[in-house]
């Protein structure tokens, strides 16, 4: 998902293009303003910890680009390709490297295993939202 920050910063372009040229593939995308109560279930682990109200307040101020992407280990590369979390600790060349300065602002979230992305997939997407199509270079990239 690229956060109210990147949307705002013009950077949605940027992070699909990177994503597409590492060689995943989009199966969902929307611009989408999350409502509270999905905020408070997309984040629910965070609930109790001293920056969950300021999160809520944040991913919720304005839009988002939700994605699906789907490839072999797409989470780990996706997590890799964003950078670490403090973008002072993200090495250059990742998203959040490159494009980020501070940890409430830091242009892009991704799931961080198979299990979350399903269960944040679901509170995002409707299941006939989710494209099911065959990459004409599927077979360039993967042997």
């Amino acid at each position: 998902m690229v956060k109210p920050d990147g949307v705002q910063r013009a950077l949605v372009g940027e992070v699909i293009s990177r994503f597409e040229k590492r060689g995943l593939k989009l199966i969902a995308v929307k611009i989408y303003r999350i409502p509270t109560d999905i905020a408070e279930r997309f984040y629910g682990e965070h609930k109790g910890k001293h920056f969950y109200d300021s999160l809520i307040r944040y991913i919720t101020s304005g839009p988002v680009v939700c994605m699906v992407w789907e490839g072999e280990e797409a989470v780990s590369v996706v997590r890799a390709m964003m950078g670490k979390t403090n973008p002072a600790e993200a090495a250059a060349g990742t998203i959040r490297g490159d494009f980020a300065l501070h940890p409430g602002r830091n242009v892009i979230h991704g799931s961080d295993s198979e299990a979350s992305a399903k269960r944040e997939i679901n509170l995002l997407f409707n299941d006939y939202e989710l494209i099911d199509y065959k990459r004409i270079d599927a077979e360039w990239l993967v042997e």
